[in-house]
């Protein structure tokens, strides 16, 4: 998904997620809170800690590990939550000493929103574990180089090499250092656990993903793969498991019987940011539908897992999937709507369309919008369509799961019925909210709607970054929120069609309308708001 650029942005100070210490008072003037700080704050502290480690970051002077990657990491070590025997060794294809990288690695910090406020010498210390190797990823001496670095870790801080290797690179270096790794011997687990962490996309088709699990798996055990997708990593989407089996009172109600249809909305107000390149080469199918919107489809739609553990989640998430009724080329255009934004106004400052951003064809059939509806055929969910939405140039950034039920049976007073609506806000301003309908004050008996809204900022805490929370589960060994290698085959099954159908080089496909085909600004296409059938419309968020 496109980020908008750091560098210049201005840096708004964040809090220290530092926890608040343990054994809150209960009573009178040491009742909870009295202290100023917030009670809740205290059961997010963390359980477990990773044991010594060493992350080793390939492409550790690239866009993402800048702006993203040293921030979590450095959030989690300041807050005491990677232990005192840690580093970091970055890897990369430029030429560059340790003074220099840990020079790069301090700048980024110190420009990055997603930087926690340091305390006091914290950067200082932090520097201290850094070092860096760079080479080919096709030769063998870069490995050899990281394989010291390993030696050394172990000498310096004791006990077992444990290491997790990040691959923050290109999708097309995944298979040359899986396979660096494996032929020195880096993939063994026989003195220490070793990991390895994909960035998405896994594939760019079906074919290409199978090529690419089969090529990891060639060195490395799937219990060993952690494929990430950050926005599995952010606190609402784990809340909408927590409260659809934490609570009695929804669970009766997720299901056909009072759900009318379920809306997935992951809209971006940005354009490409530079990212032609990989963007007409992906379109928003593969950048968005492909992984987010399927993650968070079936985290919502998934049976209550038998426990909350890696498996026993990733099963009942693979179920929903294959439950999805298959879209071939020729239910696309029944099922499916795409769209490219046209010159428009967002924010109030106007902005080009997709064929006037800087290396795009000028007539790309490239999409930038895409509505889809999935029906999922298992009782649960018979008969109930899950309208998922993606785009860029929307009018705002925000991502959104809202669950709408059927109206009630009988109206018996003045006006129509509405429909209630459970949404989740993924981003910004996490929270939940519950609309119903309620009398307004006065003699007549007139209803509105009113909206019930739980907000994160509640709990008084600062929200961990997604990479926070999935480096942190990766070096605990905990995969339950990285996708399986099931799981992201039965999403590729799922968008084949569609990819097939829209692909201009396929001998099945299927003309694209006229491009662009929705103002910047606006919500997509018109024919999205058919794609809902009567008696339904797209949340204007």
């Amino acid at each position: 998904m496109a980020q908008p650029a750091a560098e210049s942005a201005a840096k708004s100070p964040r809090k220290s997620r530092q926890r608040v210490p343990a054994g809150v008072p209960a009573h009178g003037a040491d009742a909870p809170g009295a202290d100023g700080q917030n009670p809740f704050r205290a059961a997010m502290r963390r359980s477990r800690a990773p044991e010594p480690a060493t992350l080793v970051i390939f492409g550790a002077t690239g866009d993402l590990a800048r702006r993203k990657l040293l921030p979590a990491v450095f959030g989690l070590w300041q807050d005491g939550l990677l232990g005192s025997a840690f580093n970091i060794v970055g890897v990369g294809r430029q030429a560059m000493t340790d003074e220099q990288f840990k020079d790069f690695a301090i700048e980024a910090l110190k420009t990055s929103k997603e930087t926690d406020t340091p305390q006091p010498g914290s950067l200082e210390k932090f520097r201290e574990l850094l070092y860096y190797e760079y080479g080919d990823f096709g030769g063998d001496e870069v490995y050899d180089l990281v394989g010291k670095q390993l030696d050394e870790a172990e000498e310096a801080h004791g006990g077992r090499k444990n290491a997790l290797f990040y691959l923050s690179t290109p999708p097309s270096l995944f298979e040359p250092i899986s396979n660096g790794l494996g032929r020195l011997g880096l993939h063994q687990q026989d003195e220490g656990w070793r990991r390895i962490v994909i960035e998405k996309p896994f594939g760019r088709d079906l074919a290409s993903a199978r090529e690419l699990n089969a090529a990891i798996h060639s060195v490395w055990d799937e219990s060993q793969v952690y494929r990430i997708d950050h926005y599995l990593g952010k606190e609402t989407v784990q809340n909408l498991m927590a409260i659809r089996f934490g609570n009695a009172i929804f669970e009766p109600l997720w299901n056909r019987g009072y759900v009318d249809h379920v809306q997935i909305t992951a809209a971006e107000d940005l354009g490409l940011e530079g990212r032609a390149g990989y963007y007409e080469e992906a379109g928003v199918v593969r950048d968005m539908l492909q992984n987010h919107l399927m993650q968070l489809f079936a985290l919502t739609a998934m049976e209550a897992p038998a426990a909350f553990d890696a498996d026993a989640i990733r099963d009942e998430k693979t179920k929903v999937l294959r439950a999805v009724r298959a879209i071939p080329v020729e239910r696309v255009s029944e099922v499916a709507v795409r769209g490219q934004y046209g010159p428009g106004v967002v924010d109030g400052e106007k902005v080009p369309g997709y064929r006037e951003e800087p290396n795009v064809k000028p007539q790309s059939p490239t999409p930038t919008y895409v509505a889809v509806k999935l029906e999922v055929d298992n009782w649960r969910w018979q008969g109930v369509p899950f309208f998922l939405r993606s785009g860029k140039r929307l009018p705002k950034k925000v991502t959104e799961i809202a669950v709408v039920f059927k109206r009630a049976p009988l109206g018996i007073f003045p006006g129509g019925l509405e429909r209630n609506v459970l949404a989740f806000r993924i981003q910004p301003d996490e929270g939940v909210s519950l609309k119903f309908s309620s009398k307004m004050p006065g003699q007549e008996m007139v209803l509105r709607e009113v909206v019930m809204d739980f907000r994160y900022d509640a709990f008084g805490a600062q929200l961990e970054s997604p990479y926070s929370r999935l480096l942190l589960d990766a070096m605990l060994g905990d995969a339950t929120l990285f996708p399986r290698e099931d799981e992201v085959d039965h999403a590729w099954q799922i968008v084949s069609g569609i990819l097939e159908a829209w692909d201009a080089s396929s001998p099945r496909h299927q003309p694209a309308p006229d491009f662009p085909n929705y103002d910047s600004g606006t919500w997509g296409p018109a024919a999205a708001d058919e794609l809902m059938g009567e008696g339904r419309r797209w949340r204007r968020l």
